[in-house]
């Protein structure tokens, strides 16, 4: 037996074949909820995976997931791990022009689609001409164009509940695609060991990773059940997918929605008493906070024992506004990236004043992005993780080279995010190099500047983003969602506002207030948009 996520699976489901795995509660308030023990999911995975196999589909091959939340994306995902076909993530809101660049930069052969997005594969299917199998969950809408599309329902019931599969590899594939908020979104081609350790935690993320495959099953075994994991963003992003596979890897439960809806999570959280969340940032603890505070006071969260955000950082206010609602919950900020998996998580004294501190593990480092050499103390480099690592990126050789290297015999990659570390090993991010706003010749992030903005009352969400400036090079503009029922917010408060956490070339010189912020579904930061917003608002004047 190898490293690899179906043989893993598999082993667990062999000693705990009774005990829940996952629960799909449809919403906003249907109570449509459906439930599979580990046998369950592991029979409607075997039918997934004879189902692609009967079609043709081939071990290697590509599969695309344009999918909401729910039973039919994990059974997929399993399924296609348990083939040996190549499981791909596709972002649901991108439209025909975005859905053509995926459907053709993946090399995909197969998609399974919900039924509401007919249309845009429609559109985008004439021009991605590797595409030969479509399976659709769901019934489409009368209107809808034709599509030669297998049923979902009607694969499963057709196909083979049992195993059967031939011997698997640690070097199986598994891909997740960036959310493309830089540039055009990228493939990360993870070897399914690698990605074990790094994104897994080698089957222990707080404790001690197995030493052989075999451990894992034989932990769960000697172990009970009571832990009930919740990832509430889309598992088209790849920490919601590696989270259920951290509750499965337990051999605990996993509770999925199709949708974010901040009401129905809370009252899932008291129906199915979760005991562990993971969402992005404030984009989705604040929702929480105002239904708390709202419609939904006086919800039993008393079974929540951690709250951890990857992708966005929790603001210090929000995090204190969701503690005294639920002292009993533990808040974390963990650190990764799709090409990193896991690297740390903040230290308890991180936030406004020291800015985001992590304690990173033994594989991540803070290097000269020229030399890939360790930086001093206090120096600004980029973090860097070797070891368990991606192979590269998917049909993008030049970013492979640019991202992956090799020092010392071992692979490392190289993130877009800049950090210093000090005496103690401990790191301080200081934001994604790409987004770093040079005015004057002083360097400014805008997620440090972000924290204070939101520590102001008045202030919702916030990006900070960068205004071409005659002067300086650029100066710094806040593209501002006010509280509702807030007053109008001037420049001038705002900036007295911020003189007390923030260097004066920090503080914002210009202030938009806008209706909504923009970000993406899972709540990461859409900083193009902001940039497009400021320089706007900056040319109107």
């Amino acid at each position: 037996m190898e490293y690899n996520l179906a043989d893993l699976f598999e082993s667990v489901v062999d000693v705990v074949p009774d005990r829940e795995a996952l629960v799909h509660i449809d919403h906003p308030g249907t109570g449509a909820e459906r439930r599979l023990t580990y046998a369950q999911l592991d029979a409607a995975a075997d039918r997934a995976a004879h189902h692609l196999i009967d079609a043709g589909i081939r071990p290697g091959e590509h599969l695309g997931l344009h999918l909401y939340n729910g039973i039919e994306y994990l059974q997929t995902v399993l399924g296609c791990l348990k083939a040996r076909i190549v499981p791909v993530n596709v972002n649901y809101r991108y439209i025909e022009e975005e859905l053509t660049y995926l459907y053709r930069d993946a090399d995909l052969v197969a998609l399974v689609f919900d039924a509401e997005f007919t249309g845009r594969v429609a559109a985008a299917l004439p021009r991605a001409p590797k595409l030969r199998h479509l399976v659709r969950v769901g019934v489409p809408a009368p209107d809808a164009p034709p599509l030669p599309a297998v049923d979902f329902a009607d694969a499963e019931a057709a196909a083979s509940p049992e195993r059967g599969f031939p011997a698997r590899s640690a070097d199986d594939q598994f891909i997740i695609y960036t959310g493309g908020t830089t540039g055009m979104p990228k493939g990360v081609m993870w070897r399914q060991e690698d990605l074990f350790f790094a994104g897994l935690g080698g089957g222990a993320p707080t404790g001690e990773p197995v030493k052989a495959p075999e451990e894992l099953a034989e932990r769960v075994a000697a172990g009970g059940d009571g832990i009930t994991f919740f990832p509430t963003a889309p598992l088209m992003h790849g920490t919601s997918t590696l989270t259920v596979f951290v509750g499965f890897h337990f051999g605990q439960r996993v509770v999925v929605h199709s949708k974010f809806v901040p009401q129905e999570v809370l009252r899932t959280i008291e129906k199915e008493k979760v005991t562990s969340v993971s969402l992005v940032g404030d984009a989705m603890l604040r929702p929480l906070i105002d239904a708390l505070n709202g419609p939904l006071k006086g919800t039993d969260c008393s079974s929540l024992f951690s709250v951890s955000s990857s992708g966005a950082i929790m603001s210090e206010t929000v995090r204190a506004q969701f503690q005294a609602l639920v002292p009993n919950a533990l808040l974390l900020d963990n650190f990764g990236s799709s090409e990193s998996g896991f690297n740390g998580t903040a230290t308890a004294d991180s936030g406004p004043g020291r800015g985001f501190r992590i304690q990173v593990n033994s594989r991540t480092w803070v290097v000269d992005p020229a030399t890939r050499e360790p930086v001093a103390v206090g120096e600004p480099g980029r973090i860097a993780q070797r070891g368990h690592v991606p192979l590269g990126y998917y049909n993008d050789p030049a970013k492979t080279a640019e991202t992956f290297f090799e020092k010392d015999g071992e692979r490392w990659v190289l993130l877009g995010d800049m950090a210093t570390v000090d005496e103690e090993g401990v790191v301080t991010v200081l934001g994604r190099g790409s987004q770093c706003i040079n005015t004057g010749g002083e360097k400014v992030y805008p997620e440090e500047v972000e924290q204070a903005l939101k520590s102001h009352p008045d202030v919702y969400d916030v990006l900070v983003a960068g205004v071409p400036d005659e002067t300086w090079g650029n100066h710094v503009a806040a593209v501002v969602q006010l509280r509702e029922g807030a007053g109008p917010l001037s420049l001038d408060e705002l900036r007295t506002h911020c003189r007390t956490r923030l260097a004066g070339y920090k503080i914002p010189r210009r202030l938009v207030v806008t209706e909504s912020i923009q970000r993406s579904p899972s709540g990461k930061a859409d900083y193009r948009w902001a940039r497009a917003v400021a320089a706007d608002a900056a040319a109107s004047r």
